[in-house]
């Protein structure tokens, strides 16, 4: 066994670096703290090969005196602790005295600062194990620049992202401490192209607009727990209209500190109960504000983890003030929002009102397989436009001629309970399925394909159906370079967010091979010039917004192909037939045929099931005939 010393210097401050410099974007949070701290007014930040090879901040705060600027760069060095005491009230976003000794661990780091009561400024050059400092010039405030940053540690270095995933990050936290101090002016930059440039504004609202524009805000609802309890929470959240796939544009905040925190964020879900189904997520700016002794902030470096001393009571005044902003808004909360397409899920779709409501043809001869399929010619049997949602928008006779709605004879009431180890229909694998048995035998809900066969009853979700069958048919038409576009008579413009603005750069040769034509403007604002053929024009916005969305750079990094199944996934999620929407016997058998031919029917390309099947002898014995 080796024997135990003592590490150099140098390489256990590389080692500590690690827990507070995870990327480029955390090196830039810890300096937008620094210089929030340090009351600034104005911060600038520029960056170049997603922090790579550069990131510099410039600010006009206080400034650290040429005494103490050296002094700066030791680790555990910090203004804002005399003793653990202090720690109890703290309110300075930094006070662990190591961002500073930590980034110039792993980095080429400089730093020009001048104080309020020194007529010159200093620069204190910074590299792993040696310090230096000289005589400068520049007003009041700080410029910290990070060159190369992992240099020294090319393991560290090779885990780094691509560029547009990079900057990604860096963007959602200059976003997220723009928010927190709306009253201070930022700007942005990626290799010399400015992201963000927004001025000083008055409110949380205006900060908002600046950053998301105005669709968005138009969908605001304040909200104001009131200063009765231990906790106020305030801020915005989103009417159910304006909705999300993913939590990234959730921003929480902890008097004033940026946090990450499930316990917020179970509140919040918590005051949407009923009115947002599973799976999707609204647009939330909450603030928090409680006593410091409330709440932890040192659980880990980063500083974005805390620990409430009542978490329970924190998630109950945060999904109460939720509910009544809701509610003052004229937003019921005891009625569940149906979902579109784009946003149904598995377990919301179970959410069945207690008649239900069989749709069957009118001839008894339209149940038979052979019949199902003559009006639908067999060149139709894989493309949208056989089967678009325009194509299944009923007449004014469509119910009158094709369909007559099946309810249960008066004085008769909901089935009892049953036994759930029976009652609960199973998943079923693709290899429980035979085309050559399925028959479809009636709609329920407008929602779910009733079908049958040798071993019992099959419900079809047709949403999650069309979805997969679309899915597979898009990556098809991808691969063989064959998805047409539709020209757009009038442009559609769209300002993006800047998160939205670094996933469209990192996305643009994808959407152009699934037929979209975007040419960039002034700004964050693109023209979109053309959408896939297969889908609606006057969605293009939504389309694309909603892609943006979507894919998570965070996760699929470089996989180029992933992020192709994801576009592809979204897409089919918008083209496919709604829930409550009537079909024909022939579209229900049109659905099965074609979803039995898919690469995985059982499930949609966002791995929901797709079919659920109560066998016979779950049947029988639940009429006791076993």
């Amino acid at each position: 066994m080796s024997e135990i010393r003592v590490l150099p210097q140098h390489l256990a401050n590389q080692i500590a670096a690690g827990e507070v410099v995870e990327r480029p974007a955390s090196v830039i949070k810890e300096l937008l703290e620094n210089s929030l701290d340090a009351g600034a007014k104005k911060i600038s930040i520029e960056t170049e090969l997603g922090g790579r090879r550069l990131m510099k901040i410039s600010d006009d705060g206080i400034g650290i005196s040429s005494r103490e600027s050296e002094l700066a760069f030791k680790r555990h060095a910090t203004s804002k602790l005399n003793d653990l005491n202090d720690l109890e009230s703290i309110e300075t976003l930094g006070f662990r005295g190591e961002a500073l000794a930590s980034i110039a661990a792993v980095s080429k780091t400089e730093m020009l600062t001048k104080s309020e009561t020194e007529e010159l400024a200093v620069r204190v050059l910074a590299t792993p194990g040696e310090v230096r400092t000289e005589t400068a010039a520049r007003p009041t405030g700080t410029t910290i620049t990070v060159k190369d940053l992992f240099f020294n540690t090319p393991a560290r270095r090779k885990f780094l992202r691509s560029q547009p995933t990079e900057n990604y990050h860096i963007t959602a936290i200059v976003t997220h401490y723009a928010l927190a101090n709306p009253e201070i002016a930022f700007s942005l930059k990626n290799n010399g192209r400015e992201t963000l440039r927004l001025a000083p504004a008055r409110s949380l609202k205006e900060r908002a607009y600046q950053i998301f524009g105005g669709e968005m805000i138009e969908s605001l609802v304040p909200v104001d727990s009131g200063p009765e309890s231990f906790l106020r929470v305030h801020g915005f959240v989103s009417a159910p209209r304006e909705r999300r796939t993913s939590r990234d544009s959730q921003y929480f905040f902890i008097n004033g500190r940026f946090v990450k925190d499930k316990v917020i964020s179970k509140g919040l879900t918590e005051g949407y109960r009923s009115v947002l189904p599973h799976g999707v997520y609204p647009v939330a700016f909450l603030f928090l504000e409680l006593p410091p002794e409330e709440v932890d902030v040192n659980v880990h470096p980063s500083k974005t983890e805390v620990r409430f001393r009542r978490a329970e009571a924190v998630k109950e005044v945060i999904g109460s003030a939720v509910r009544q902003a809701l509610s003052n808004s004229g937003i019921g909360i005891r009625e569940p929002i149906r979902s579109d397409p784009s946003e149904l899920s598995g377990q919301d779709s179970q959410k069945l009102p207690d008649q239900p409501t069989l749709t069957r043809s009118a001839t008894a001869s339209s149940y038979m397989p052979g019949n199902a399929t003559e009006s639908i010619p067999p060149e139709q049997s894989l493309t949208p436009g056989a089967f678009k949602p325009d194509s299944l928008t009923p007449d004014e006779n469509f119910e009158d001629s094709d369909t007559e709605p099946l309810t249960p004879p008066s004085g008769y009431g909901v089935l009892p309970p049953v036994d759930s180890a029976y009652s609960v229909p199973e998943d079923v694998s693709p290899a429980d399925l035979d085309l050559q048995k399925i028959r479809a035998v009636g709609q329920l809900h407008n929602s779910f394909i009733i079908a049958a066969d040798d071993e019992g009853l099959l419900l079809i979700d047709q949403h999650v159906a069309h979805e997969r069958i679309l899915f597979d048919y898009f990556k098809r038409l991808e691969q063989e370079r064959e998805i047409e576009s539709q020209n757009l008579l009038i442009p559609e413009t769209i300002d993006l967010t800047p998160a939205q603005a670094e996933v469209y750069n990192l996305l643009e040769e994808e959407l152009e091979a699934y037929g979209f034509s975007v040419s960039e403007m002034s700004g964050r604002t693109v023209a979109i010039k053309a959408v896939p053929s297969d889908l609606p024009a006057g969605e293009a916005s939504n389309l694309l917004s909603e892609i943006l969305e979507t894919i998570d750079p965070t996760k699929r990094g470089d996989a180029q192909q992933s992020i192709k199944d994801d576009i592809a996934a979204t897409l089919a999620c918008k083209a496919a037939v709604k829930i409550n929407m009537q079909l024909t016997m022939e579209k229900m058998e049109w659905m099965i045929e074609n979803l039995l031919v898919t690469d995985s029917p059982s499930t949609c390309p966002h791995g929901r099931p797709v079919v659920l099947r109560l066998t016979m002898k779950d049947i029988e014995r639940k009429f006791h005939r076993t």
